[in-house]
């Protein structure tokens, strides 16, 4: 068994099961990189303000940048006997440069050190998450305007409703995109703040420079209670949350998918390159990609649900407990990057039925609101149009016809005040058209929206950039 850096007060060795619970470098592994940030950091102040010499601060330096170099390289590998992985750098590099090694951890705890590393970390993956959303996001946007007068029934209650468009239905989850984009670049601006120097829970009697410090990691701040600084994981719930609500939104758009490619609606069908087969059944182009996105947003909420319940009996300060936070929110970053490149190259390659859209469009009666809306503009009160057009759709389901192709006398014999005009306010193409408002189904409205959220999004992209 390893010697652990703290088993001075200690005068028996760690049971086996013990360190096998207790170790994390099999998970927190990943953080290499941020964790020897942290600590050039650490040592880059520790020099400034006396308390190590620029030799020895060099020797740390350089032995980390070489530790670094090896994991990379490949020629380094991780000792499962270190217990995580502050410990396996800290230790390797005092085997490379002896003594100055000894004193990088002079004035930190591993307490604020992995909560410099998570959010360090963090800090990275959102950035890459913010570019695969943002990507996607765009990819939706762009089938969305190649289908701005394609006509769909929208629907509520699974029910055909009204008509719409294609570009106007898929600009709903662009909307959705960017508002998790926002919700990303927030918890983004709240995780950017420095815990290093918090030490264990109480600071330390070092001269310290934890503004110094925080610049060099580039956060914005530093924590301004110590306590809080090594207690807080609001921020990795935070992110959970953001991606959870992502994910719902992608789920969404996944049962979308599912449904429009089944033979009963045919709406779309899924490039072969993003569907899979059967193993029994020779016929079957199956929407696995939307299926597995859909399931996968289940594990995504678990984790979510996990880091809240893990956290809500937590007295201050720190707890091993927290130790838990990190595989939850590494599977659901994982999860996340996994998912999206495979779902924006199946959005970006449907192959959009167009005939069959308008078909159940003008099939299901998604024009009788705009047959009463007509009866108002002769001055009939809605409630009494509403009745009149209700009235005519059932006369259309016993005489099997649509109410477009009624015979004006029919129309007539109903109201009165129906007149040849009628049929223009039926036409599929004039109940979209004349929807022309803001956030409407109208082509127009559609393309204005378009250029609104591709507005927004180079916002959000080039904030994000700035962090």
């Amino acid at each position: 068994m390893a010697k652990m850096m703290w088993d001075g007060r200690f005068q028996k060795a760690t049971a086996a099961d013990v360190a096998k619970m207790n170790s994390s470098l099999g998970f927190d592994q990943r953080m290499y990189a941020a964790d020897i940030a942290g600590s050039i950091a650490h040592a880059t102040m520790l020099a400034a303000v006396g308390v190590l010499t620029d030799t020895e601060r060099d020797a740390i330096v350089g032995g980390l940048r070489g530790i670094q170099a090896d994991i990379e390289s490949g020629t380094l590998a991780f000792d499962n006997g270190a217990e995580d992985i502050h410990m396996f750098v800290e230790e390797e590099l005092t085997a490379r440069i002896g003594e100055p090694g000894k004193k990088l951890h002079t004035a930190r705890s591993r307490n604020d050190q992995v909560a410099t590393d998570l959010r360090l970390w963090m800090r990275g993956e959102l950035a890459t998450l913010t570019a695969m959303i943002g990507e996607l996001t765009t990819t939706v946007i762009a089938v969305a305007e190649a289908h701005t007068s394609t006509v769909m029934p929208g629907y509520t209650h699974l029910q055909r409703a009204q008509p719409i468009t294609f570009g106007h239905h898929l600009m709903a989850y662009a909307h959705m995109f960017v508002r998790d984009l926002a919700r990303l670049a927030d918890a983004g601006a709240r995780a950017n703040v420095s815990p290093l120097g918090a030490a264990a829970l109480a600071t330390t009697t070092y001269p310290i420079d934890r503004a110094m410090s925080a610049e060099l990691l580039g956060f914005d701040a530093v924590m301004g209670n110590s306590i809080d600084a090594v207690a807080d994981r609001d921020y990795v719930v935070e992110v959970a949350a953001a991606l959870s609500l992502f994910m719902m939104h992608l789920s969404r758009l996944s049962e979308e998918v599912i449904l429009w490619s089944s033979a009963e609606f045919a709406f779309v069908e899924i490039d072969d390159a993003y569907a899979t087969g059967s193993s029994i059944m020779p016929q079957k182009k199956n929407p696995d990609v939307a299926e597995l996105t859909r399931g996968k947003t289940s594990r995504v909420f678990g984790h979510l649900l996990g880091l809240l319940t893990m956290m809500k009996n937590l007295p201050l300060a720190y707890n091993k407990d927290l130790q838990e936070d990190k595989e939850a929110i590494f599977d659901v970053v994982d999860t996340v990057r996994l998912v999206v490149p495979a779902f924006t190259g199946m959005i970006a390659t449907l192959d959009v039925r167009e005939e069959r859209m308008r078909e159940a469009a003008a099939g299901g009666f998604t024009n009788a609101t705009n047959l009463a809306d007509y009866l108002v503009t002769k001055g009939v009160p809605f409630r009494e149009a509403h009745a009149h057009s209700g009235a005519l759709v059932h006369y259309c389901i016993e005489h099997g016809t649509v109410l477009e192709d009624l015979p004006l006398e029919v129309f007539q014999a109903e109201s009165d005040v129906i007149e040849d005009d009628v049929y223009g306010f039926l036409d599929i193409d004039a109940c979209v058209a004349r929807r022309n408002i803001p956030g409407g189904p109208a082509p127009a409205a559609v393309v204005a929206d378009i250029a609104a959220v591709r507005s927004e999004l180079a916002t959000l992209r080039i904030s994000a950039g700035a962090q």
